[in-house]
């Protein structure tokens, strides 16, 4: 097994992350990126992987383009009043 620096989630936020998932609700992220900066952008969550024991949250930005980041390296998010 591989050791890493990952942090897992509080289970509370975990289940918030997944219930936006479930409702295909916008949020508005701020992450911090693997170079360090921090983004924050209206994101479509839609799906949460787990590979080697981490986790991670694939997106769509406004752009539509899908990233893909590890859910300890998310600062904050809220919904928005937009769905879809």
């Amino acid at each position: 097994m591989t050791v890493t620096d990952y942090r897992p989630v509080d289970c509370d936020l975990h289940s918030e992350y997944e219930l936006v998932f479930m409702q295909r609700s916008k949020i508005v992220l701020t992450w911090q990126e693997v170079a360090g900066s921090i983004q924050t952008e209206a994101v479509l969550p839609l799906d949460l992987l787990t590979r080697s024991g981490e986790e991670f949250m694939v997106f769509l930005t406004g752009t539509g383009t899908e990233h893909e980041i590890r859910l300890d390296h998310t600062r904050s998010f809220s919904r928005t009043h937009n769905h879809r």
